[in-house]
């Protein structure tokens, strides 16, 4: 399926969020975060925690050491990083919950013969955690968050993704649940699909937003690319 636009660019590929997106682990990421906080000293803030939500792994941690006053120096964030990492893993391997939707959005991607890539901030290590749960064969490709020179926010991994698929970003439809996530798409030249999870996600010149995958039709991916001007 590839349908010229208004703009004149034609989707030809999806690129989607993992956590909070496809599958229901903010949550876990809720409980990991919060655990390491205490483990490093104090609880976190409700602001702090908000300013973790879809971000790249030395981004949280930063944001963590700095809410608790703490030095960040390699050392202690390579063991704050490792710490996380082991309790997040024992969540991830117990299995993930999807969203809404999410299962039967993949399918119809791949159905509809559009290109399709995870893109991800949570690194590869916790990522092969997750595609035995979403399956492989879902994606032609994955972008994990250390597998490109910075995370989102960052426009890199989307970037990364659609050269990937040797499509123009502009051709590409991301769907995401974070202000951080929607700011990297844009950032990239994509138009965006917000499906809210957490946390409210501002308007934005490419973003469109719906409330659930469920339902979703390869006439609405369509829609929802034209509708978002790149």
């Amino acid at each position: 399926m590839v349908t010229e636009t208004v703009t004149g660019s034609a989707l030809r590929a999806v690129l989607w969020d993992m956590d909070g997106t496809l599958l229901e682990s903010e949550n876990l990421w809720d409980i990991g975060v919060r655990e390491l906080s205490e483990h490093l000293g104090g609880p976190m803030s409700e602001e702090t925690r908000i300013a973790t939500i879809g971000s790249s792994t030395p981004f949280a941690l930063a944001t963590i050491f700095d809410s608790l006053g703490l030095d960040r120096s390699p050392e202690a964030l390579a063991e704050a990083k490792s710490w996380l990492y082991a309790r997040m893993a024992g969540m991830f391997a117990d299995g993930l919950p999807w969203r809404p939707g999410a299962r039967e959005a993949l399918g119809l991607v791949r159905a509809s013969g559009l290109g399709s890539v995870l893109v991800t901030n949570t690194e590869r290590v916790l990522c092969e955690y997750a595609l035995d749960t979403l399956g492989r064969e879902h994606f032609d490709h994955s972008v994990c968050g250390d597998e490109v020179a910075a995370g989102k926010p960052d426009p890199a991994p989307y970037l990364r993704a659609a050269e990937l698929l040797g499509l123009r970003p502009r051709d590409c439809l991301a769907v995401e649940d974070s202000p951080t996530g929607a700011a990297a798409a844009e950032a990239a030249g994509c138009a965006v699909l917000v499906v809210p999870s957490l946390v409210a996600v501002p308007a934005g010149p490419r973003r469109v937003f719906r409330e659930t995958l469920v339902g979703l039709t390869a006439a609405d991916l369509t829609a929802l690319h034209a509708l978002a001007p790149v």
